[in-house]
């Protein structure tokens, strides 16, 4: 945009978004020149920052898990915000432009195997292939990929929404009562709400629980202005600006509101039938075990450290095997009280256990050991657009992956919650591509909620099974075994 001109309409869309002119420029400056790559030193592996259990143990965890699970708060988060649009953008492309794809012949031959068919007007299945391509649309395509029919079973079909009320009931409970936590958007929460009604009823009275059920949405003074391939302000139809909510990062500040001792993190549309719910069961109980053995580790060697009653090279140790920090290299050099005052800064931190399954080929981010300002190196999950060209070979090198499996605990020493907004890297942004009714796009996230987000939080990676990934990004992805 040679001048970077705005309307007075698009100015005032910009002040309803909460927004300024300044701030939209500064982003479409950040579109052109992009982010400083993360500093990542190499790729995390097993017996390099990632931990591997064997069933014994895994039932040991999950067994301590359970013992605590009573006596603790307990929320499982559901980012459910996004819509569907990526799910159907080669259908888009076919009903638009006549694109032919592997995505639409697949639907269009399969159209009856989804589970929204029986949603799909009668006769579909004997229009021709736009014509089916165009009633996937319609029912689909302007929704929150939450409240799209996933899964079959005899009494009806079953929403990714859904899907989470009847996995909650079966790991994030304590007692009788199951807190469920989703953020939505403000145009969809009347579907959401409708449908959390009966499926409180529904999944209580299937397992004897009583569901506590809450929303929020991601405040619009987050959002960021998409942009063309070209870097020019991206506009719809009507020639007004579009915005997007700014990544899972944006939603630092709704996790921050939960007051919870453990918190589940799980994406939306990363379920599974019940029939396939057992790893993802056994596996959350067992990462939610190491957790709380790495706070009860903390809350010790925090103590011994303010009581002057461990060696701080013991101590150092310590926290460089559990806590997979490696100190800097002149820690050695310090004085007394200031390695004291850096080992007790580094335990005083958000703790996150993170589930992480080798890599299989499925796009998303990794773990890796990332240089800190501080001087340390320490784990953090990375996404590709992160790494420096420079550095692309460790990208190739990396075991494992990220399917946003998270257990947090976000309480101090002394059970006071964290400001969550405190541990955050503001320079971790990221440019990725979208695209609008068919139309590609690019849109600018705030540092991902697992990834520049929780940059200062103490992080542990534990392998998981990759039954316990059955993410849909495209919708014939509904049509692999683990959805059927």
């Amino acid at each position: 945009m040679r001048a970077m001109e705005f309307s007075e309409k698009d100015r005032q869309q910009i002040s309803e978004h909460g927004l300024t002119v300044e701030k939209i420029k500064e982003q479409i400056q950040n579109f052109t020149n992009g982010f400083e790559p993360l500093p990542v030193e190499s790729a995390a592996g097993v017996g390099n920052g990632i931990l591997v259990f064997n069933a014994d143990q895994a039932r040991e965890y999950a067994a301590l898990y359970d013992n605590e699970a009573q006596r603790l708060s307990i929320v499982k988060f559901v980012p459910a915000s996004g819509a569907a649009t990526r799910m159907f953008k080669d259908l888009f492309s076919f009903v638009n432009e006549g694109k032919e794809n592997d995505v639409a012949r697949k639907t269009v031959e399969s159209i009856r195997d989804f589970a929204f068919y029986p949603a799909l007007p009668d006769g579909t299945d004997k229009q021709d292939a736009k014509g089916i391509a165009r009633a996937v649309l319609d029912y689909g395509a302007t929704l929150p990929k939450g409240l799209i029919y996933f899964h079959s079973y005899p009494d009806g079909p079953r929403t990714a929404f859904e899907e989470h009320f009847a996995e909650g009931a079966m790991y994030a409970r304590s007692g009788n009562v199951v807190r469920l936590h989703f953020t939505i958007s403000e145009e969809h929460r009347n579907g959401f709400e409708k449908l959390a009604r009966e499926a409180a009823a529904k999944f209580g009275e299937m397992y004897g629980v009583t569901y506590e059920i809450s929303f929020s949405v991601q405040d619009s003074g987050t959002d960021t202005i998409a942009v063309t391939p070209e870097n020019e302000p991206f506009r719809n139809e009507d020639g007004t600006l579009l915005f997007r909510p700014a990544g899972h990062g944006a939603l630092i500040g709704n996790l921050d509101r939960i007051d919870a001792d453990i918190i589940f993190i799980k994406n939306i549309d990363n379920v599974a039938p019940d029939r396939l719910k057992g790893d993802t069961v056994t596996y959350k109980k067992l990462i939610a075990g190491v957790l709380l053995e790495l706070r009860n580790k903390r809350d010790e060697l925090a103590a011994a450290i303010a009581a002057d009653s461990i060696d701080l090279g013991e101590a150092a140790g310590i926290i460089e095997r559990d806590f997979f920090v490696r100190l800097p290299k002149n820690f050695e050099d310090s004085g007394t009280d200031d390695k004291k005052t850096f080992l007790s800064r580094v335990l005083d931190r958000p703790i996150r256990v993170c589930g992480m399954v080798r890599n299989e080929g499925e796009p998303g981010g990794g773990p890796f050991w990332v240089s800190n300002p501080n001087g340390s190196t320490s784990l953090q999950i990375a996404e590709p657009s992160q790494v420096a060209p420079e550095k692309a070979h460790l990208l190739k090198e990396g075991t494992h992956f990220n399917p946003v499996d998270i257990v947090c605990y976000v309480r101090d020493t002394a059970g006071n919650k964290y400001d969550l907004t405190q541990f955050v890297d503001p320079s971790t942004g990221f440019i990725s591509e979208k695209s609008k009714d068919g139309k590609k796009l690019k849109a600018q996230e705030l540092p991902g909620l697992w990834n520049g987000a929780m940059a200062d939080w103490t992080t542990v990676f534990v392998e998981v099974p990759v039954s316990t990934f059955s993410p849909v990004k495209e919708v014939t992805d509904l049509l692999r075994p683990q959805h059927r």
